[in-house]
């Protein structure tokens, strides 16, 4: 794994920062005093129980939801808080399986003005077969959408979440539906497409497993951040067998 060194300031580089941020709905506050630091080139891994508040804080980040605090991005260049280009991969969308609409259709409804009914002229099937390249899945272009498997599917929502390319590219849950050999290879894609871009990617998972390997920093929160760091500190921590192993058991 590239070491990613910016000490403690950012200096020429691209990071995004989170100041004191805190979200309330109603008169329950699902966050409070989050503060966080990513750089360009970093792949941080989000965990947390269910309803911590991680779905939240990426809801935060794209803009589609209200908060107190500050979320700031800056580059070399560009002028400080001009928002940045995100890419954003939901949560284990779902197609109907007999539903006839293709891959390429799929790109051309997010691309073009054009009707997916037209077909896709051959300059935008030549800009499709571009985006799938870049995850390796220029072979599934033609396939319905509702058929893929789940790693297929995670492959064809990365490529267009890469579309313009971003500064920083959101996954929630992306593991979620994929068998552990797909895992694997969505992984080192993910790595490969770090290194390739140095764009910051920021992924909430369940699957502790791979951090290790993967990530840059591992960030521990329910409600508020109760650790980051490495994945060593963070997955041998006291707060992680606290948050993961309540009453003798799992949560």
């Amino acid at each position: 794994m590239r070491r990613i060194n910016h000490g403690g300031s950012c200096g020429d580089s691209c990071c995004l920062r989170i100041q004191d941020l805190s979200v309330r709905i109603g008169t329950d506050k699902i966050l409070k005093d989050v503060n966080l630091h990513i750089h360009c080139g970093q792949m941080v891994a989000l965990i947390g129980p269910n309803g911590a508040g991680k779905s939240t804080l990426l809801k935060a980040i794209l803009g589609q939801r209200e908060y107190d605090g500050i979320i700031a991005f800056s580059a070399p260049g560009m002028r400080h808080r001009k928002p940045p280009r995100i890419g954003y991969v939901p949560q284990s969308p779902s197609f109907d399986p007999g539903d006839p609409v293709s891959v390429a259709d799929l790109f051309a409804c997010c691309m073009s003005r054009r009707p997916a009914f037209l077909g896709l002229g051959r300059d935008m099937r030549d800009k499709v077969i571009e985006c799938l390249e870049r995850v390796h899945g220029e072979e599934l272009i033609d396939k319905r959408v509702g058929s893929l498997s789940g790693g297929e599917l995670q492959r064809v929502l990365l490529a267009l979440a890469l579309e313009p390319l971003p500064n920083i590219l959101i996954l929630d849950e992306p593991l979620s539906g994929v068998d552990v050999e797909g895992q694997t290879g969505l992984m080192d894609m993910l790595d490969e497409i770090r290194k390739r871009f140095d764009l910051s990617i920021l992924m909430t998972t369940h699957d502790f497993g791979m951090l290790p390997q993967y990530a840059n920093k591992v960030v521990l929160i329910d409600h508020g951040i109760l650790k980051k760091g490495t994945p060593g500190e963070v997955l041998n921590s006291e707060e992680f067998r606290q948050v993961f192993h309540r009453k003798g058991g799992c949560v």
